[in-house]
């Protein structure tokens, strides 16, 4: 049988890391995938493909990819875009990565930089990302998307494949059972939206759950005299309590319940609704009317 690395014939894709060619690696480094680190290695170029495909990249872009393991998506962003910015935890795969490109794809052995370092640390890249395309360890998937939204807004658009219960929860409207912090606190940035399931046998190790593709499109946060910490203290309140109305949710986070309603009703939502009721730019209302916002001096006001 020929593997999916084997030299294609002409006017054949480009050749990718396949289930050989991925433990041919894996032995060389004595790296076996951790759940500390949430490893799971796509063995499969269809489904490297077909993720390439759905991020939609232009050939001009940088992409960011976090957690390139062994290389599978990496060789493939690498077909589609200009440069591909990789950020890697783990020593052994961040040192061998760059061989593995220069084994697979020579020419392209410039267009990658790797970056060593937890993705959660990361402020500050050698390329402005306008991607972000990346198989992200279930253990700490929202928390690294959110974190990248906040310090990289070069990123325009991007794909994520996550375990599929969280991608249902980022791709989530108001209203649902599973809408949460995660779902409003990613529409402060960006559209998301489910863009497919990756099933558990194109893993090594296979995972004991499908995966979930999550594609988004960066947009303007809402207009609000409020900062971005204010609004998200304001979600994180409305969830923590989230079977109580907001009157009582938010009764903390206000000062008083009586504070909460006001600020409410300013905000033009129901005191007595919940917060998986509202949308992103509901909560940028009710962050408005804040007594810390509204009490605050306006831009230029104010004593020295």
């Amino acid at each position: 049988m020929t593997s999916d690395a084997a030299r294609p014939a002409s006017g054949s894709p480009a050749p990718l890391l396949g289930a050989t060619e991925i433990r041919r690696l894996a032995d060389e480094l004595d790296v076996r995938p951790t759940k500390t680190l949430g490893q799971n290695f796509v063995i499969d170029g269809n489904t490297i493909r077909r993720i390439v495909a759905a991020a939609d990249l232009g050939p001009d872009e940088v992409v960011l990819e976090v957690g390139p393991g062994l290389g599978s998506l990496t060789l493939g962003l690498l077909d589609a875009a200009e440069r591909v910015v990789a950020v890697e935890i783990d020593p052994k795969l961040a040192e061998r990565l760059p061989r593995t490109i220069a084994e697979f794809r020579p020419e392209r052995a410039g267009a990658l930089d790797v970056v060593l370092s937890d993705a959660m640390r990361v402020t500050e890249l050698p390329h402005a990302p306008t991607a972000l395309v990346a198989n992200l360890p279930y253990n700490v998937a929202v928390p690294v998307v959110l974190h990248l939204f906040e310090h990289f807004p070069t990123l325009r658009h991007g794909l994520v494949m996550v375990q599929d219960e969280v991608a249902d929860r980022l791709a989530a409207t108001p209203g649902s059972k599973i809408y949460g912090i995660p779902s409003v606190k990613s529409t402060w940035y960006a559209d998301m939206r489910k863009a497919g399931i990756i099933g558990k046998n194109v893993f090594w190790p296979a995972p004991k759950i499908n995966s979930g593709l999550v594609g988004f499109e960066r947009h303007e946060p809402p207009a609000t005299p409020a900062s971005r910490e204010q609004v998200f203290a304001a979600i994180d309140a409305a969830f923590a309590q989230r079977r109580k109305t907001l009157r009582a949710a938010l009764a903390g986070w206000a000062g008083s319940a009586a504070a909460a309603e006001t600020a409410l009703r300013a905000a033009g939502v129901d005191p007595q609704a919940r917060g998986e009721k509202l949308g992103i730019e509901e909560f940028a209302a009710i962050a408005a009317h804040h007594p810390d916002v509204v009490g605050a001096p306006a831009a230029g006001e104010g004593g020295a």
